[in-house]
């Protein structure tokens, strides 16, 4: 290596090692922000699922009352979904 060019050289790693180092934090930063995204993203995909589920539980109630009444022995189908219908004043 000739020596007249040491500093150019020096510069040069010094400049990588700038370079480097700056994108590094660039780039860590950068998939933090990722990483919280995914969990406000994963958090609200959670909350959205809890409700379909409480939404499909209530289904589930009201097919059960109705299977109740439909297979009833005696018991008149239009009346009791006409009192399900409108709750009686007491």
């Amino acid at each position: 290596m000739y020596w007249g060019h040491l500093p150019l050289f020096i510069f040069i790693v010094v400049m990588v090692g700038i370079v480097l180092g700056v994108g590094n934090e660039m780039l860590r930063q950068i998939l933090h922000h990722r990483e919280r995204q995914m969990k406000l993203i994963s958090d609200k995909a959670a909350e959205q699922a809890s409700h379909y589920a409480s939404k499909a539980e209530q289904l589930e109630d009201r097919v059960r009352v109705l299977e109740r009444i439909a297979t009833a022995r005696g018991a008149d189908l239009a009346a009791e979904i006409e009192d399900l219908r409108e709750p009686r004043a007491h």
